[in-house]
This record gives structure tokens, C-alpha cells and sequence, in this order.
């Protein structure tokens, strides 16, 4: 893995960035450890609850996430694999890289996390609502999902004339990457 930048920013919508499929981080170390700090405060910094590796332009499975903003809750899941997803519940879901954009979402109620921490080891964790939500939206950016890819007709049109300034004010810089 590269070296990450002195300081991480947000890739927003319409980079084409956050619409790949990540690859699996093969590379434990000081790099791997100085990215996930990085972006746990770019995370913090944005008021956001989840952040995936894409969103800072890296296209590794990645993503650090704390729901409680608890620094003992900091959590940094690499290679993450979901299963047992269990229950349904909708809530409102928005995303750093799609600035005041809102959808609703239906999402699993519960979850099971596989993943590797920053060192390599493997853990197995069980997470219920937010927790769950979040993991559930950050694994989707690895895969180059996001939220408005599942929006319903009238998120649609609600959010028709953000979506568009975003793309207007992003997609510049987008194709100059």
C-alpha cells in the first residue's frame, strides 16, 4: 500500500472513484496503521459515523467507523466480510461523499462482521441497528455502491437538484483525476 497524503480529503459525488470495486488490502504496517488514523479524523472532522477507504480516493477494503464518538469505539475493519444479516429495518441514511443528500434505506436489523483489524488479526463482531446500518453502507462503497444507487422514486425527486449540483460542482475534478 502507498504511502496516504500528509492530509486525507473527501472524494465526493460523481467520482468516479466511489463507484469501484475495492481491492483486498494484502499489506500490514505503518501505512495501513497511518491511513486508518488519518481517516478516523478526517471521519470525526466531517461529523460522520463511517468512512470507507474510497471516499479518501483509496481502493482498498477498508473502512474505519465509530457510532458513539466514544474514542475506545473507534473501530478499523480491513478485507470485511458481512453475514447472518438478519431482521429488516428502514431508516435515514446520508453519506459524506453525497453532501445533504438523504435517502431512506432498508437495511438488515443485525449483522455479523469477519474482518481483520489494522494489524492483520482476525475478529468477528455482532452489531444491531446504527452499528449494523453503518457497516452495512460502508461495505457497500467498497463494493462501489452508495445510497443513491437504491433510492426510492421520491428520494429521487427530492434530492434531483442537489444531486445535480453536486455533479455539476464535482465532476470537473473527476475527469481531471
Amino acid at each position: 500500500m502507498q504511502k496516504p497524503p500528509a492530509r486525507l480529503s473527501m472524494v465526493c459525488y460523481p467520482d468516479p472513484r466511489l463507484r469501484k470495486v475495492c481491492a483486498p488490502v494484502e499489506e500490514f504496517g505503518p501505512e495501513l496503521a497511518d491511513l486508518a488514523g488519518k481517516m478516523l479524523e478526517l471521519m470525526r472532522e466531517a461529523q460522520g459515523v463511517g468512512l470507507a477507504a474510497p471516499q479518501v480516493g483509496v481502493l482498498s477494503r477498508l473502512f474505519v467507523c465509530n457510532v458513539t464518538s466514544e474514542p475506545e469505539d473507534d473501530l478499523v475493519l480491513v478485507n470485511p466480510v458481512l453475514s447472518e444479516l438478519e431482521g429488516d429495518i428502514e431508516g435515514e441514511e446520508g453519506c459524506l461523499s453525497i453532501p445533504d443528500v438523504t435517502v431512506k434505506m432498508r437495511r438488515a436489523k443485525s449483522c455479523v462482521m469477519r474482518a481483520l483489524d489494522v494489524h492483520g488479526k482476525p475478529m468477528e463482531l455482532r452489531a444491531e441497528d446504527l452499528l449494523a446500518r453503518c457497516w452495512q453502507h460502508e461495505c457497500d462503497h467498497l463494493d462501489g455502491r452508495l445510497i443513491i444507487d437504491r433510492m426510492s422514486e421520491a428520494d429521487r425527486i427530492a434530492n434531483r437538484k442537489l444531486l445535480k449540483e453536486l455533479e455539476k460542482k464535482h465532476s470537473r475534478r473527476a475527469i481531471a483525476l
